[in-house]
């Protein structure tokens, strides 16, 4: 008896240590995979401001604030690039929200049983189209049905409107700094409305039910029920589509028209920071216009850091708002 506890001992002992020894295994290859996200972000960062130490050391801050673009004359500035990718991805966020939005309520509110299955993968079967392919759309299909038939109505009528006439005034050209929002709400729809679709799927079935019973509406319980259970999530997913659209290269360069102007009107064309990169650093000779480039990367870099993270605070003072209720 005394030798059969000892060997279940012994054996209960080697099990120990080999539990403790793949436990630390285990945490060590996960740590690692955090920490090499960690090492990546922080590489590519430094890169990208290291190779445009020339570009920022030349310029200073006028960098920033100058609407130069003149590579013959050594004359870089980034306001024009900031400008476009901000508002491409504003006039994109305005869109793709709320048609977003209704997508996910029609999937698990309204939508028959039957077809709420094929339709949400179809939805999310169009987040996996190459973005040039979406460029290619917008360029030979949308650009020319907007220059031929939706953007003379809309600078002859809206154009004339007090106050916001401005902003849709110009030649219907067909590309532009609204095509290219129209073309990057396109792509970011399938990301945000998959999102709140899932979380929406989230809201415990006798809440809502609840609220029928008391005599609710639909959309009074989307709005009293599901929204306010689910803001963090949406929220979440709606500035994860932002800086897919801050970011979106190819289908932007294809459809912006890549003019460095600024102006109020929507229907001029413009550009961005990732079209400018994409449009010419394989040409860039010269290190000081190279340098220029990789600090346009740099900016876009910080640019989409900055909105993630105020995603983030935003996302830590609900969930402390709502922790204190």
């Amino acid at each position: 008896m005394a030798a059969t506890a000892d060997a279940l001992l012994l054996r209960r002992q080697r099990r120990d240590r080999s539990d403790q020894r793949a436990d630390r295994a285990f945490r060590f290859v996960f740590a690692a995979a955090g920490v090499f996200v960690l090492v990546a972000l922080v590489a590519a960062a430094l890169s990208m401001g290291w190779g445009g130490r020339t570009a920022l050391a030349e310029f200073g801050l006028d960098f920033l604030t100058s609407t130069e673009w003149d590579v013959g004359a050594g004359e870089f500035g980034a306001l024009v690039p900031i400008f476009g990718t901000l508002v491409t991805a504003a006039i994109a966020m305005l869109i793709a929200v709320p048609v977003s939005f209704g997508i996910a309520v029609f999937l698990t509110e309204v939508a028959p049983p039957w077809m709420r299955t094929p339709v949400g993968v179809a939805i999310e079967l169009l987040a996996g189209i190459p973005s040039i392919i979406y460029g290619m759309w917008g360029l030979f299909v949308l650009a020319p049905v907007l220059a031929d038939h939706v953007y003379p109505w809309v600078s002859e009528v809206l154009g004339e409107i007090p106050l916001v006439g401005i902003l849709f005034q110009g030649p219907p050209l067909g590309i532009g700094m609204l095509t290219a929002g129209l073309v990057l709400a396109v792509m970011v729809i399938p990301f945000i409305a998959s999102v709140m679709r899932e979380v929406f799927l989230t809201v415990p079935a006798r809440l809502k039910e609840s609220s029928y019973a008391l005599g609710s509406t639909t959309w009074e319980v989307v709005w009293d029920i599901v929204l306010p259970y689910t803001k963090s999530a949406v929220i979440g997913g709606i500035f994860l589509g932002l800086g897919r659209a801050l970011g979106e290269t190819m289908a932007v360069t294809f459809v912006i028209g890549n003019a460095y102007t600024i102006s109020a009107a929507l229907l001029e064309p413009g550009t961005s920071i990732a079209s400018t990169i994409a449009n010419e650093f394989a040409e860039a000779v010269d290190p000081l216009h190279r340098s220029s480039l990789l600090a346009l990367g740099f900016v876009l870099f910080a640019l989409t850091f900055v909105v993630l993270a105020a995603a983030k605070f935003m996302l830590m003072r609900l969930e402390r708002r709502e922790g204190l209720k």
